[in-house]
């Protein structure tokens, strides 16, 4: 039998995926509750870290040990794939000594191959391409709130980036639209747009995405690794804004999310993501939660 990997939402199917929404909310009531719930007890997750992380590192290393089991974080200055050894045979060593490996890295292609030679599932906790672990919080999140997002209208304004992408995907898996507005030059990947055929509409304003959606999303103008590119992109996406405009042409009990850090002023008003539509500190716990259901997923 093969290893299951997640590195992205179409590694799984799309009943998977439900369910393991409905497992989250689950393992929230059970934390919230205080009810003791160990499986995991004596396996380890190794979580390899190239890009920085609040939540990401948080939400794996509590979640783990909730579980019952350890966490171990990597950095490229504790190992030896920052040293020159190949991604091959880190992967190989790696997946030797532990249960399930966790990596946050840039180009999409390192994990693919680290997956490819691993032994044990490897879980992409996000790569320049995609940020599949964040749209299982973001998809608790509406459920909880709402309920079933299928059917449902989505709008994700700004970059075409890993989070758009990931948001694709969604829609694909989860059975919603998505409304995308980019600025020129800042569009998705084609290839991945042209697979989600109806379910994502290009819009050409982040009004017109906005309009009558149950949610609305977005992320930061300059993520990791573009900070050099702040001014330039801070004027290709002055229109960009998910304003309080932004927000009435949408429905009117639509929700706010964002995955966080957020610029308060530029992607985000702040009468936006501190107003009474805005969930991010949900979305935010979320993290851990959905996390451990797909821990729990991979590992049993």
């Amino acid at each position: 039998m093969s290893t299951k990997h997640f590195l992205t939402l179409m590694d799984l199917t799309a009943d998977e995926l439900h369910a393991m929404v409905q497992r989250a909310i689950e393992l929230k009531a059970f934390n919230h509750a205080g009810k003791l719930y160990e499986p995991f007890r004596h396996r380890v997750l190794a979580m390899v870290f190239e890009k920085s992380s609040t939540r990401t590192r948080l939400s794996f290393e509590v979640g783990m040990t909730q579980l019952g089991g350890h966490a171990v974080f990597l950095s490229p200055r504790d190992t030896q794939l920052g040293r020159g050894e190949t991604i091959e045979d880190s992967a190989r060593v790696l997946s030797r000594m532990c249960d399930i490996i966790m990596i946050r890295t840039f180009e999409h292609d390192k994990i693919e191959r680290f997956a490819k030679y691993s032994s044990v599932p490897v879980i992409n906790a996000l790569t320049d391409l995609y940020h599949p672990c964040q749209l299982l919080a973001d998809m608790q999140t509406f459920h909880e709130h709402r309920g079933d997002i299928r059917g449902r209208t989505v709008a994700w304004i700004g970059d075409g980036n890993n989070m758009c992408h990931s948001y694709i995907n969604a829609a694909r898996q989860f059975g919603f639209t998505l409304n995308i507005a980019c600025p020129t030059g800042y569009a998705p990947d084609a290839n991945i747009l042209a697979a989600a055929g109806g379910r994502v509409v290009v819009k050409s304003s982040a009004i017109e995405a906005a309009h009558e959606a149950e949610l609305v999303t977005t992320d930061v103008w300059a993520s990791m690794g573009q900070e050099e590119e702040q001014e330039k992109r801070a004027r290709a996406f002055a229109d960009y804004q998910v304003s309080t405009d932004v927000m009435q042409a949408a429905a009117p009990d639509a929700l706010f999310m964002h995955c966080l850090p957020a610029h308060r002023g530029e992607e985000v008003a702040a009468g936006v993501i501190d107003g009474p539509q805005s969930v991010v500190w949900d979305e935010a716990e979320n993290r851990l939660h959905a996390q451990k259901a797909l821990l729990e997923l991979l590992l049993s």
